[in-house]
């Protein structure tokens, strides 16, 4: 089925074939992901793209001796593949099975682990360093795509490298195109061809020069023209890495597997820092996904043959819709409302609002502290920026949501998609800790919805809180409750009791309030009644409503989908302390102290104990006295 592709068990075994064969192993390589991801869903149009690059480098380069370090790292599936994990590949992004990112436990070819973006070069300068000063001449290779080279970090480290003249390759991946297409002044520079006036004028001049050559100006016009844009792009990004302080090689064709080769080899003996400029096509080899690589970024199951993606579960909308319509209807009622998004419009909802109001729209790029001093901004102009960001990827402005937004007590609401859980991607995207790292910072306000209704009528409260203030909700589906017809402000720092009980108060918060409710009637059935509160704020907490729930039971628990160090059920203790309030048994569930790999939210939400069968058997523990239940045993 795999004939060459199956003799690969490692870089080793790649050598031993001669270079005419990689060619009908790229297809085999192709052909083997498009099969396997399409059961099991993944990063496909990345991967297809950039088949023969790592195919050359693996051929070239000596892995593990030499580094191979790849950006955000959801590129790296035949990196996997010829590394030794082909046989286990289809168990990638699933429950106990292989990462879909390089991890660095995983394999020793793994030589940095990452989920993010645009640490590769800082990470490669490290090792280049640490080889210098070992007295090492091992080689080090940074491979980062065009999106993430428009985060900052990414600049920062081409400054230095271009500085300490270590030697570190980077290879810029170029498909003009990150998750969605690229936006900013550097991605226009790198991919734009030279327009101006000057340069016209002197394409005419050269035009008629060549025309008038008797016999052979026609056909020298002719290999101009279809040079033209391979000259455009080796002047235009060329000039700017070597000012920077790297020997440019490139554009090169990143599917052309003997010319990839050829560079590769002849890199190897240079000396100093290089940048290698591939082109290379997201989805290469996959009609649909060539089509529409925004779509099969990340993909679930697929039919091959259509390139239709399989139906979900179907049912309630999506929280990420639920936002992105509610934020819709307000900004057609209120035109200071602003949307930003970090190189994720579909991912975080802000598609239709882009549609509908393209001129309030600012889709920055891979670059998520900009996004939120430019939100900052805004907000000191009068406007109601909200700045739509993966919980996971706004960890990475947690200063300028101090210094920006927090310290001048600035209206700019986060809307924090993806909080908690989030299933296959595991520990590089589980938003698991911004209840922690956000509610200890001055002026702001933190929230979570119980459901969607309460999603909508909290983007509302956000817009109009006149405070620095962060909504945060999970992945997924609702529960498909009614939708009120119009969006209303909550009052700040309230909450509300679901279900009163005389035995135990469970305080949940955000996407733990059902399962709450539902282990509360679980525990009803044995005799023991619980009074269940949805917080709806981590802060401010709704004092007067914990201190008497807890007061009238006195045995209290806390839910919440976040590090229990910092976090939800933190609050509340420190709340119990800070009114002097004693007598009071409290037990906290939620995150442990470890980095939760990946898997369903369902099945890992069952191993945390933070479903309902979860919830009510702690009850049962705490109320009989029980030590907490070893939840690090269960998820080993």
């Amino acid at each position: 089925m795999y004939p060459l592709l199956e003799k690969i068990d490692s870089p080793e075994d790649l050598k031993r074939l001669k270079q005419e064969e990689l060619i009908p192993l790229a297809e085999e390589v192709r052909r083997f992901l498009l099969e396997t991801v399409s059961v099991t869903g993944g990063h496909l149009a990345s991967n297809l793209g950039c088949v023969e690059l790592t195919l050359a480098l693996h051929y070239c380069f000596e892995s593990p001796a030499d580094k191979i370090i790849w950006d955000v790292g959801h590129q790296a599936y035949t990196h996997k593949i010829i590394t030794g994990r082909r046989d286990v590949f289809p168990t990638q992004r699933q429950y106990h099975g292989i990462s879909g990112f390089p991890k660095r436990a995983e394999s020793p070819h793994d030589a940095f682990g990452a989920g993010h973006s645009s640490t590769s070069i800082s990470a490669g300068l490290g090792m280049a360093v640490a080889a210098s000063l070992r007295g090492k001449d091992h080689k080090v290779i940074s491979v980062i795509g065009d999106g993430s080279l428009t985060g900052g970090m990414a600049f920062e480290a081409l400054n230095q490298a271009g500085h300490l003249r270590k030697n570190l390759i980077v290879v810029l991946n170029d498909n003009e195109m990150s998750i969605s297409r690229n936006v900013g002044a550097f991605s226009a520079f790198i991919s734009r061809k030279l327009t101006g006036k000057y340069f016209r004028d002197l394409k005419k001049e050269m035009e008629s020069l060549l025309k008038s050559i008797p016999a052979i100006g026609t056909n020298i016009l002719h290999f101009a023209k279809k040079a033209e844009d391979s000259l455009k792009g080796f002047l235009t990004p060329g000039t700017l890495f070597e000012a920077l302080g790297f020997d440019y090689v490139g554009p090169i064709q990143g599917h052309d597997l003997p010319q990839l080769v050829e560079v590769f080899s002849n890199c190897r003996t240079a000396d100093g820092p290089m940048l290698i400029h591939v082109m290379t096509t997201k989805g290469k080899g996959y009609p649909p996904a060539e089509m529409t690589p925004d779509l099969f970024h990340g993909v679930g199951a697929f039919d091959i043959e259509t390139g239709a993606v399989k139906s979900g579960k179907g049912g309630a909308a999506s929280y990420t819709s639920v936002f992105g319509q509610t934020l819709v209807k307000l900004a057609g009622e209120d035109d200071r409302i602003i949307g930003i998004t970090a190189a994720m419009p579909d991912g975080t909802g802000l598609t239709p609002f882009a549609r509908a109001f393209p001129e309030r729209f600012f889709d920055v790029g891979i670059a998520e502290q900009h996004a939120l001093t430019f939100a900052a901004g805004l907000a000191v102009e009068g406007y109601l920026p909200v700045a739509a960001i993966y919980s996971t990827f706004a960890q990475r402005g947690y200063d300028q949501i101090f210094h920006d937004i927090c310290l001048q007590k600035l209206p700019v609401s986060l809307a924090l998609d993806r909080g908690g859980l989030v299933g296959d991607d595991g520990p590089t995207h589980h938003g698991v800790f911004d209840l922690s790292f956000l509610r200890h910072l001055p002026e702001m306000i933190v929230m979570a919805p119980k459901d969607e209704n309460e999603l909508q009528h909290m983007v509302r409260t956000a817009l109009y809180s006149g405070r620095p203030i962060a909504l945060r909700y999970p992945r997924g589906q609702g529960y498909g409750v009614a939708m009120d017809p119009d969006p209303l402000s909550l009052e700040i720092g309230k909450g509300e009791i679901l279900a009163e009980g005389a035995d135990l108060s469970i305080i949940a918060i955000g996407s733990t309030v059902y399962p709450a409710l539902e282990a509360a009637g679980l525990l009803a059935a044995e005799g023991i009644h619980a009074t269940v509160v949805n917080a709806r704020f981590v802060k401010p907490l709704d004092r007067q409503l914990i201190i008497g729930a807890a007061s009238a039971t006195g045995n209290l628990m806390t839910i919440e989908e976040n590090a229990l160090q910092g976090g939800f059920g933190s609050a509340v203790l420190e709340l119990l302390e800070r009114e002097g309030i004693t007598g009071i048994r409290v037990r906290r569930i939620g995150i442990p102290d470890r980095f939760i790999e990946q898997g369903s939210q369902t099945q890992l939400r069952s191993d945390l104990g933070l479903d309902a069968a979860g919830i009510a058997r702690a009850a049962r523990a705490f109320l009989a006295g029980k030590a907490a239940e070893p939840v690090l045993a269960r998820i080993k």
